[in-house]
């Protein structure tokens, strides 16, 4: 998925349950949030401090707040709406990869809108969460992230084909997909689950997770080429 919890990405990830991802114990995971509209930002503030393995470390209305103190925050996983004002959500996170780069991001999202999910994955987003989400759901996907989780959905999956295929020219350094992400990729894109895709290759649950996360790695990597590239080239 890039995760939404709440959409068909649970499904393709192989099903978020209640307690399917658990904190370790007495651990305590550390949650920023970037949400400009205030009663958003309230209410999740609110669900977040609720659980007794979740705190809210720090909320800012906009990406300028939150690049001056996130640092210092320095919190495990931060949910960013992907529609701030003046700075984009979906810059912020590329700033906030340069500064933390260790940190996971959710999106936060009103509807699944792949073009832009998917450039938030480019600038280094893990995934994507809707603000409709129950606070079940919310928590679940923000253990998920945190475990080293990167769901991802069909549509999302098709994107990240069509994008490497269009590095063909791209140099030699750059990394590429291996034989068995595009297999990955190629099924996730017809629509298969993560369990039917492990059936079917003879391969763990876990091992298709870690291929994910291999996918989403190079697409961050390649997409920062891009930039730094496209700056020489001015």
């Amino acid at each position: 998925m890039i995760p939404s919890v709440s959409s068909p990405a649970a499904a393709a990830a192989g099903g978020v349950t209640s307690g399917a991802v658990r904190t370790a114990v007495g651990a305590v995971i550390r949650v920023a949030l970037v949400e400009d509209d205030d009663w958003m930002r309230d209410s999740l503030v609110s669900q977040i401090n609720a659980g007794p393995h979740f705190q809210c470390v720090g909320h800012y209305r906009t990406g300028e707040d939150a690049l001056r103190q996130l640092v210092a925050a320095r919190p495990d996983v931060v949910l960013m709406d992907i529609n701030l004002p003046r700075m984009s959500g979906i810059e912020c996170v590329r700033r906030l990869k340069e500064l933390l780069p260790e940190v996971n991001v959710l999106m936060l999202t009103v509807y699944e809108e792949s073009d832009r999910i998917f450039d938030s994955l480019k600038a280094g987003a893990n995934g994507y969460l809707l603000k409709r989400a129950p606070r079940q759901e919310l928590m679940e996907a923000i253990a998920h992230v945190h475990a080293d989780g990167s769901p991802m959905t069909g549509s999302i999956a098709r994107k990240v084909v069509h994008y490497f295929k269009q590095l063909g020219q791209a140099p030699r350094e750059l990394e590429t997909l291996s034989p068995r992400e595009r297999e990955i990729l190629e099924r996730l894109g017809e629509g298969a689950a993560y369990k039917e895709i492990a059936e079917t290759l003879g391969l763990s649950l876990d091992t298709i997770r870690m291929h994910i996360r291999g996918i989403y790695r190079k697409l961050h990597v390649h997409s920062r080429g891009e930039v730094v590239a496209k700056y020489l080239r001015r």
